[in-house]
């Protein structure tokens, strides 16, 4: 447990004590201690029909998404690391209950009949897969005007992939409600936006993928976006998904197709209804091709055939090509680098949230100075400090000089926080080599620190970068 974490963790334990006589508080605050040892929690979350449950099982490698109850609406369900299939019902008026699941074919089938979703709160299902691992994944119900799930998931979230497929008004007014708390708001530092369905870029042509790739570098800088999130990462999920889950009768199938004749093949994927007819590439029937729109789309069908015809005809060496051009491993590497290598700091983070609410709707004179201590922890912090830095960086509120700017987002961990990425190595050095770097680097932003050509709020940021490769310098050196 970091510092932050341990502070944290201290500060709920003594409100526990003070609101022993408010048995909702103590509750609230009692859950949130043990929270702090619990994995990482990312929602995903987006408005309709963005494929956020198909983007949790592209991240996961199996179908376990979405999970529909009555009249097929969605609940909030909780994914995690488990020993054996197990899924709990949270009624929002009734104990937690156990229901029927099984792993079939890998895929997750539970019984749900009966059950309503105004009726459950959440579904919590334990799983066994290693990608969920030190991480509980959430989907979500899509967003919808007047939704209260931004407000929740601020909440109940450390981290947020936001899924959209270009950035409308509603977007931003849904990532600013994940700041809704003041100091969410102080520290805007746990989203990811995922231009989501990316292969339906540029009406689905063969460089579709490449194109959205360029149109999220460009978001990377929209000043509407810059502060709302820490990276824009455009994913093809459904792509990705019939990468990892690739199955031989699939592959023979569209073996198949593309050894049709290549002007009549185009010509069916025009429309997907013209792909589906019975009378359009008849090597296959009716039924076969709409379950390959199904899973690969228009767009994935004319990629996979093309791979295909260029030699990738072998199931595993398909399946790679397509996870790999879908922009799922650039995802992982961002959620890697934003969210699991500062797990600590953004459960401290959600921490010291939950404890500003309490203080916020329970106010009582004996609670001042617990109020006071949150304030400057808040402000002070350095891991805190380190990622406001990042995302004002990135967001343009701090500038530096174009050298110095790249150099404080690697020394902060904007390119990953062990010790080699922050110095900028390629390969894992040596002690002595990591002393010489951190000691050249440490004076030489102690001097940008006191230099006064530049501002006073870019001496600040340097200070910032100073505390940074002082940790880093005390690290190496044992102390």
């Amino acid at each position: 447990m970091s510092e932050l974490a341990g502070r944290a963790r201290a500060m709920l334990l003594d409100a526990v004590e003070l609101y022993q006589d408010s048995p909702r508080a103590t509750h609230w605050l009692r859950r949130h201690v043990d929270r702090l040892a619990e994995p990482l929690r990312l929602a995903v979350v987006g408005s309709p029909q963005t494929g956020r449950s198909t983007l949790v099982n592209s991240l996961v490698g199996e179908e376990i998404a979405p999970l529909l109850v009555e009249e097929e609406n969605q609940v909030v369900t909780w994914y995690r690391a488990g020993a054996v299939p197990r899924a709990q019902m949270y009624p929002t008026q009734a104990p937690p209950r156990d229901a029927p699941v099984a792993r079939v074919d890998a895929q997750l089938h539970i019984d749900l009949e009966g059950w309503k979703a105004e009726d459950l709160d959440r579904i919590v299902i334990d799983w066994p897969n290693r990608a969920l691992h030190g991480l509980t994944l959430i989907d979500t119900p899509a967003l919808e005007s007047g939704s209260d799930i931004g407000s929740r998931i601020s909440l109940e979230a450390d981290a947020v992939l936001y899924l959209m497929r270009h950035p409308h008004r509603t977007d931003i007014e849904f990532l600013q409600s994940f700041q809704d708390h003041p100091i969410a708001r102080r520290n805007p530092v746990n989203a990811i936006v995922v231009l989501a369905r990316a292969d339906e870029v540029g009406g689905g042509r063969i460089d579709a993928l490449t194109s959205a790739k360029r149109i999220a570098r460009r978001y990377r800088t929209d000043p509407g976006l810059r502060g709302l999130c820490q990276n824009v990462v455009a994913v093809s999920g459904l792509l990705a998904h019939a990468g990892r889950t690739l199955t031989a009768d699939e592959l023979a199938s569209l073996t198949v197709l593309a050894a049709a004749p290549r002007g009549e093949f185009e010509a069916s994927l025009v429309s997907a209804d013209r792909f589906t007819r019975d009378d359009v590439a008849g090597q296959l029937d009716a039924r076969t091709r709409t379950a390959l729109l199904e899973r690969f789309g228009l767009f994935g069908v004319r990629l996979v055939t093309t791979l295909i015809r260029q030699g990738f005809d072998a199931q595993a060496e398909l399946s790679a090509q397509l996870v790999q051009r879908s922009g799922l491993a650039e995802l992982r590497e961002a959620i890697t680098r934003c969210f699991t290598d500062r797990q600590d700091v953004l459960k401290a983070r959600s921490a010291l949230l939950a404890l500003e609410v309490v203080l916020r709707m329970e106010p009582r004179p004996a609670a001042r100075a617990l109020v006071d201590a949150l304030e400057a922890l808040v402000t002070s912090a350095h891991e805190l400090r380190e990622l406001r830095l990042l995302a004002d960086l990135q967001a343009g509120r701090t500038s530096l000089p174009a050298p110095l700017a790249d150099e404080a987002r690697r020394l902060l961990g904007g390119g990953g926080t062990a010790l080699a990425a922050r110095l900028g190595f390629d390969r894992d050095p040596g002690g002595q080599e990591l002393h010489a770097a951190l000691s050249e680097t440490l004076h030489r932003w102690q001097e940008q620190a006191e230099n006064h050509a530049l501002g006073h709020g870019q001496r600040q940021a340097a200070r910032v970068v100073v505390r940074s490769c002082e940790d880093m310098y005390a690290r190496v050196s044992g102390y």
